[in-house]
């Protein structure tokens, strides 16, 4: 069924389905400008909404978009749950959002947004098995989009997303994805010290057996999210839907590789060489599968994953080395069932360097919160690096006042004030604040398109390898 549905217009009353089978209850809604800025010409077109990221990116306003969001897609649970966290974002008390959501239901979702053409920035975050497709043809329609990772799981969705860019490129338009983890204060620190080589030196080669970049990323299938617990859909365990943890979770990754390593400079193809892959399976109960979904028995297209003993052993964990212009690196993506009590998703990160290794442990001993160190290498005497380190903190304390660093017998915690701690969630308004900052410029930086090729192009030879 094709229909229509206003969610947030006005205070008071019910609003009728255009046809006519439901009643949805209007919203108490913020009508004014954000910070006393009109709201500007910028759209929001919400494209098959499956995905929490999705309603992240309206977790708060923007000066620069407009309060009306239509959202397109297909009749079921996941753009109820959407629309459900829409509406509780704008009936909060605190910092109440003002979303006035319009709702096409129908199996021609994507062709209506096309057609209808009522936006201008198309927002995807859902299913991947169709997502290069949904970025194409928005692009060839003339419309922006903003993609939440990935944007391509396999080589075949990879040949299309190098096409999506040529075209939005000859349509004026802008394609980008949500690389949230360069947001992170850690990340922003740690990219910080290996740019600065009076402390960091110069970065050490590595070997395959020892890569001197480590990323690691362990994530959980059952979670909180903007304080609920996260309901997963069932084809999230599909990686022929979702994609494998190695073309997944490892943009975030390879991204930070790139930023860090080489910041804002284009990477090319000569610059990468895929040494070895592998992929590995992570088991789910019947009983986890039932709480994390709600759904009680396994689809048809989770039986190719069922093992003897009843549960589904998943292909979501990955892991690869390559060379990025000779620098040995290793990404590492692993997802469990559940973190242990008062953890969460964790992240290491080894950057080294002759001088120092910057590092962002996340373990125990930090409360399991991302912490970052700068540890002597052996046969650096601290003496020979302290008064370039005191300089550097000196620099940094002008863009993150308060940043300190507290010497140690290893080195040095870089201590970082709560005020920059501000969540995963968070980063999404800042990925998309940044992104609107483009449109306003209309262009991106020059070396972001091609890196963003090069990541997935990266990602694509360990897939290809692991195989």
């Amino acid at each position: 069924m094709k229909q229509v549905v206003v969610l947030a217009c006005a205070l008071t009353g019910l609003l009728a389905c255009t046809s006519g089978t439901k009643t949805t209850p209007a919203m108490n809604v913020k009508t004014t400008p954000v910070n006393n800025t009109p709201f500007a010409s910028v759209k929001l077109l919400t494209v098959a909404p499956g995905h929490f990221h999705a309603y992240l990116v309206q977790n708060r306003m923007y000066p620069q978009l407009s309060p009306e969001v239509n959202v397109y897609a297909p009749e079921g649970p996941e753009v109820e749950a959407h629309l459900k966290k829409i509406e509780s974002f704008n009936t909060r008390e605190k910092d109440p959002t003002a979303w006035k959501t319009t709702v096409y239901r129908g199996e021609d979702f994507l062709q209506k947004m096309i057609q209808e053409k009522k936006g201008n920035l198309v927002v995807l975050a859902g299913n991947n098995a169709n997502k290069t497709r949904y970025i194409l043809e928005s692009v060839k329609a003339g419309l922006n989009v903003l993609s939440d990772k990935p944007m391509a799981i396999n080589p075949e969705n990879f040949e299309m997303l190098k096409e999506a860019f040529v075209i939005a490129k000859k349509n004026n338009v802008l394609l980008y994805d949500i690389m949230t983890e360069r947001y992170e204060i850690t990340a922003m620190l740690q990219r910080y010290f290996v740019q600065c080589p009076e402390v960091f030196g110069t970065m050490d080669s590595g070997t395959p057996e020892d890569p001197s970049v480590t990323k690691e990323s362990i994530h959980h299938f059952s979670k909180i999210v903007s304080g609920s617990p996260l309901r997963r859909p069932p084809w999230f365990f599909d990686v022929k839907q979702q994609g494998e943890g190695i073309v997944d979770v490892s943009t975030h990754l390879v991204d930070l590789v790139q930023w860090e390593m080489f910041p804002e400079q284009v990477i090319k193809d000569s610059d990468v060489k895929m040494i070895k892959a592998k992929s590995f399976t992570t088991a789910l109960t019947p009983e986890q599968f039932t709480r994390t979904t709600a759904c009680d028995t396994f689809p048809a297209y989770l039986q190719q994953y069922k093992s003897p003993n009843g549960n589904i052993e998943i292909p979501c964990n990955g892991e690869f080395t390559y060379a990025l212009r000779g620098v040995h690196c290793k990404i590492s993506v692993i997802w469990n069932y559940e973190a242990p009590a008062g953890t969460a998703d964790t992240h290491f990160s080894l950057m080294r360097g002759t001088k120092v290794a910057a590092v962002i442990r996340q373990g125990k001993e930090q409360g399991f919160k991302p912490m970052l160190y700068l540890d002597l290498r052996p046969g650096v005497d601290a003496a020979s690096v302290e008064p370039a380190l005191n300089k550097a903190m000196a620099k940094a304390a002008k863009q993150w006042p308060g940043v300190e660093a507290k010497r140690m017998a290893t080195g040095w915690q870089i201590v970082i004030p709560a005020q920059y701690v501000v969540g995963h969630e968070a980063h999404f308004g800042q990925v998309t604040e940044k992104y609107l900052g483009f449109l306003d410029a209309g262009k991106m930086p020059s070396w972001e398109v091609p890196n963003m090729i090069q990541k997935y192009r990266t990602i694509m030879e360990a897939y290809k390898m692991s195989r």
